[in-house]
């Protein structure tokens, strides 16, 4: 497994290392996202969301789960496990997302954590102060090796 690290400033800083992981990203990645609430998680798939060419606002999918973003060069699946929490053997068809023809991004994986895949990135974001933040990629799988996560800045 690879770990990087990464310091943000500031949520524009966040937002830009999502747009930045844009291009080290290809169909079929799963991405997942930990933190406290209000850490960066959603500032961070934005970023990625505006990346990949994606035009909507890119929201929390809280109370949808699933949000599905199609406009941009590849698709992007953006979920959020957090109200799985008390039934996550309830079957959403998240191999379809997994395996799809897009990107996956998971928010509270943990309660879907069977579910996830073994190969995944794994994004634990820590807030440091109001503003700062520091962000640390895993890469579980050989098919993220090659990946220039350590460039991120």
């Amino acid at each position: 497994m690879l770990e990087y690290q990464v310091t943000t400033h500031s949520y524009e800083e966040t937002e830009k290392i999502g747009a930045q992981m844009a291009n080290l990203l290809k169909i079929g990645d799963v991405v997942v996202l930990n933190g406290d609430l209000g850490a960066g998680k959603t500032a961070l798939t934005r970023g990625l969301a505006r990346g990949l060419g994606i035009k909507k606002n890119v929201k929390s999918p809280t109370f949808t789960l699933i949000r599905e973003y199609q406009d941009g060069r590849i698709p992007l699946y953006h979920m959020d496990a957090y109200r799985l929490e008390s039934s996550p053997d309830e079957d959403l068809g998240f191999d379809e997302y997994f395996n799809g023809n897009g990107i996956t991004v998971v928010e509270w994986p943990q309660f879907i954590k069977d579910e996830i895949p073994e190969e995944h990135i794994s994004i634990n974001i820590s807030r440091l102060s109001d503003t700062d933040r520091q962000i640390v990629f895993k890469l579980h799988g050989k098919k993220y090796a090659d990946r220039k996560f350590g460039e991120l800045q």
